[in-house]
């Protein structure tokens, strides 16, 4: 049974198909209609056209959302369809569709059309494609992102894993989430096809896709920066916070290019950076290290999450961010972090995929 929200998105499409086809001059719109095609199977719309080599139906599915394993399943069912007719072209139909499903599209022979206005249909001599409109519906679901402060938590507990087969339960205690918004990224990264199932978990698929699109929703700024100046050079000042945090037994990690100088050294620096849970007030004051709005020498991050801290690893007795953490706050340091971080992923990050 249709709700009424799938009613309004089926005729926004029919309308949508319906007004490009009629732009088309040499090709006549001669019928469209919903049509059973078996005893238990039916097309939402079809669309029967006549142009320069005769009848072509088009088969759309309407689905009330565009994510990759959504619209495979759709594709799916118009194959299906299209046994019923010689000259069937399929069409998939949803609010938004990505350039991941657009792409599934394609290589599968299919049209796509969403309400946004992005568009592919590719029948008889008809060839029409409509892209980079936006997606104008604003999440309303709790899990608005799985790059969230929360949900990122599992994200780099996968990442930092990426060979691991994960449960739900057991993903959620690693990342120290509720097992409710670990089965909620856990679907949300099925849909998006970040991940697949495996005998009786989930495991990650497609590292670099999934890292690259957390790296265009991350920057380091969303920590608490501290800008410091200090007389000593920065690897003095980087020895003295690792004792500092050691006796005191203060949650520490560095980053940035004080972190890419123990795991993956690629150029020389003159700006060391921490991530120190605790005010760095005391701290402050005990390493002589004056607060400035210029010309810093090193600072100290107040990480916007714990989750920052997850797989730290130690170098020359000295904590370092994970090599996921690491690529993504180099990455958005724009210029030499951005060549640095490229860099650790190939050495560090890659061939553990």
């Amino acid at each position: 049974m249709k709700n009424n929200n799938y009613n309004n998105l089926e005729k926004d499409i029919r309308a949508m198909i319906d007004k490009l086809l009629k732009a088309v001059p040499f090709i006549r719109l001669e019928t469209t209609q919903e049509e059973r095609i078996s005893d238990y199977r039916r097309a939402d719309l079809i669309f029967t056209i006549r142009g320069e080599t005769g009848l072509t139906q088009l088969i759309v599915e309407v689905k009330s959302q565009g994510e990759p394993r959504i619209i495979r399943a759709a594709i799916q069912q118009l194959r299906e369809y299209s046994h019923q007719y010689p000259n069937a072209y399929g069409v998939v139909g949803a609010p938004f569709i990505t350039k991941d499903t657009a792409e599934i599209c394609k290589e599968n022979g299919i049209g796509y059309i969403d309400t946004a206005g992005n568009c592919f249909l590719n029948f008889d001599r008809v060839y029409i494609e409509r892209t980079n409109y936006p997606n104008p519906i604003i999440e309303k679901r709790a899990l608005r992102s799985i790059f969230s402060k929360k949900a990122s938590r599992i994200i780099r507990v996968m990442l930092c894993n990426p060979r691991k087969i994960w449960q739900v339960q057991e993903m959620a205690s690693e990342a120290n989430v509720s097992i409710g918004l670990a089965y909620k990224v856990k679907e949300r990264l099925l849909d998006l096809e970040y991940a697949q199932k495996e005998r009786g978990g989930i495991i990650i698929m497609r590292p670099q896709r999934l890292l690259d699109e957390w790296r265009t929703k991350y920057t380091f700024r969303n920590n608490k920066l501290y800008d410091f100046f200090g007389i000593k050079t920065v690897k003095e000042i980087e020895r003295d916070i690792a004792d500092y945090c050691m006796k005191r037994n203060v949650n520490y990690a560095f980053t940035l290019f004080s972190g890419a100088a123990f795991v993956a050294p690629y150029t020389k620096y003159t700006r060391g950076f921490v991530y120190i849970k605790n005010d760095p007030t005391e701290i402050m004051k005990s390493l002589d290290l004056k607060i400035v709005d210029s010309g810093a020498n090193f600072t100290i991050l107040e990480p916007y999450d714990e989750g920052i801290f997850y797989a730290s690893q130690i170098r020359q007795n000295i904590n370092i961010v994970s090599d996921v953490q690491l690529y993504l706050d180099l990455a958005g340091y724009k210029g030499r972090g951005e060549d640095a971080a490229q860099f650790l992923l190939e050495q560090k990050i890659k061939p553990k995929w």
